[in-house]
């Protein structure tokens, strides 16, 4: 075993005690010596001493005891003087390199006066260290914090400076009213319906009138006798063809460009009140509970029949990729149908009431939305895909029609009893944006125009408003729907 013997430091010389009167350690640890001797050849043991060269613990206010000069005069220990003291700081921790203590921003003038007079007790010492700041890791609540943003206010270097866009503001009164004579005050019913050629066709009572709302012309389309109804309107997605279901159960498709009838469909045997359409297929729901799926191209009737609700079927509608169906009733319950599927995929019993107001996001993939008559006045939304409800929001009154944004990702709602109001809510934090007014009865119909800019509403008062909702895709709030005809005029 190596022996520690020259490891050990020696003092200056001075006269030694007696050894009765000071107990020595059997060897010194350590293996630096003061910064006046020169560096020591490296000694390599078996026993592991740590290094101490890179420490500072003057920070940690070692410093020398207050009673250090008066106990070498009265008990003469050696390691009771200055010097001594100073020397095994010097071989324990090295040499002083000099750094002052920390001190926080605030207090610089405290510190320097602690430092100042550190330097003055030390000089009747000869270890030659100050006495360190006792604010070693306070807590300093009070350090000014910077705002990296702040450094930016005119935009990043390189980069255009975005201004803030101010919230949209949305008319609260309708640019144009139709009066629509006979417009039925039914829940059940849907007769509005808006086309991608810009077409609007409405139904009132035992006729069906087509608006265009680039010319503002007119057009009777049919008349289906004082024996018979119109109960729902629905145009293809071309916009070429009208179905029309009536109060007799049958269903009728119209050429609307040259105002023929090309097909009579029966099977229904009470009223249809909802009709919509995917491609080539056409589907409408009845009293009669059950839901018919319709290829216009084939001779027979329905190609298949949906059955599941237990009472009448009063909404309907496509997904935007015309893979899945959502279908409401009277029953309170909502259906979700994919295109080869006789009996619902998924089922949906919250509402409370029933539900004719459906809608799916063009926005994102498998998100409907829904809505309840009078006892449950609940907006809901889930993902299909998922299988996942997202939210549920009370609106105070009965949700009538639901219709989303192709411009934004906002919708629509229209309400009965007890406040008839029209409400716009951003999506997702379903928070309002505008609440119109002005109908005098329950808001049961509801279409969006093909810009998707503006929204008609008909109600039991019998007028069909236009409202200026959504901005358009380029992010010009105009729109030259109507322009040219403003006020109120006749639909018949």
């Amino acid at each position: 075993m190596h022996s520690f013997s020259a490891l050990a430091f020696s003092s200056p010389r001075m006269e030694k005690p007696s050894s009765s009167s000071i107990p020595r350690p059997s060897y010194q640890p350590s293996r630096v010596l003061p910064s006046s001797y020169p560096s020591p050849r490296t000694i390599y043991s078996d026993r592991f001493i740590p290094s101490r060269i890179g420490s500072n613990f003057t920070l940690f206010d070692l410093s020398p005891s207050p009673s250090a000069s008066s106990s070498s005069d009265v008990s003469g220990r050696e390691y009771g003087s200055g010097a001594y003291v100073a020397l095994l700081r010097n071989a324990l921790f090295g040499p002083d390199q000099g750094v002052a203590p920390p001190a926080t921003p605030d207090r610089s003038a405290e510190a320097a006066g602690r430092r100042s007079s550190s330097a003055a007790s030390s000089t009747s010492s000869s270890s030659g260290f100050s006495i360190p700041s006792r604010n070693i890791f306070r807590y300093k609540a009070d350090v000014p914090r910077y705002s990296l943003a702040a450094q930016f206010q005119d935009g990043l270097p390189g980069f255009p400076h975005i201004h803030p866009r101010a919230p949209r503001k949305v008319s609260p009164s309708p640019y144009k009213v139709l009066d629509a004579p006979a417009l039925q005050d039914d829940f059940y019913l849907n007769l509005v319906d808006w086309s991608s050629h810009n077409v609007l066709a409405v139904g009132l009572g035992d006729c069906v009138y087509l608006w265009n709302a680039c010319s503002s012309k007119v057009t009777k389309l049919c008349d289906l006798g004082v024996d018979d109804s119109v109960c729902s309107v629905g145009w293809a997605l071309r916009g070429d063809h009208l179905a029309i279901g009536t109060n007799k159960g049958k269903v009728q498709i119209w050429d609307a460009t040259h105002c023929r009838r090309l097909r009579t469909m029966d099977s229904h045997v009470l009223r249809v009140g909802a009709v919509t359409w995917s491609s080539s297929l056409l589907s409408s729901g009845s009293r009669d509970k059950t839901i018919l799926q319709r290829d216009i191209r084939a001779q027979d009737d329905f190609v298949s029949k949906l059955t599941g609700h237990k009472s009448e079927v009063c909404g309907l509608k496509w997904s935007y990729d015309n893979f899945e169906l959502a279908s409401g009733g009277n029953d309170n319950k909502l259906f979700v149908w994919n295109q080869h599927s006789s009996q619902p995929v998924l089922k949906y019993c919250e509402h409370t009431a029933a539900v004719k107001a459906i809608a799916w996001s063009p926005h994102v993939h498998g998100l409907l939305a829904s809505g309840g008559g009078t006892a449950d006045r609940c907006i809901r939304l889930r993902n299909t895909t998922t299988n996942s409800h997202s939210s549920c929001i009370d609106t105070g009154s009965q949700v009538c029609n639901l219709v989303w944004s192709k411009n934004v990702n906002e919708i629509v709602s229209t309400h009965g009893y007890s406040q008839n109001q029209i409400i716009v809510w951003r999506y997702p934090t379903m928070s309002k944006l505008a609440t119109l007014t002005g109908h005098t009865y329950r808001v049961l119909y509801l279409a969006i125009s093909p810009d998707g800019q503006t929204i008609v509403t008909g109600a039991g008062d019998e007028t069909l408003r236009f409202w200026n909702v959504f901005p358009s895709k380029s992010q010009n709030t105009g729109s030259d729907i109507g322009a040219r005809s403003l006020g109120r005029s006749h639909i018949r």
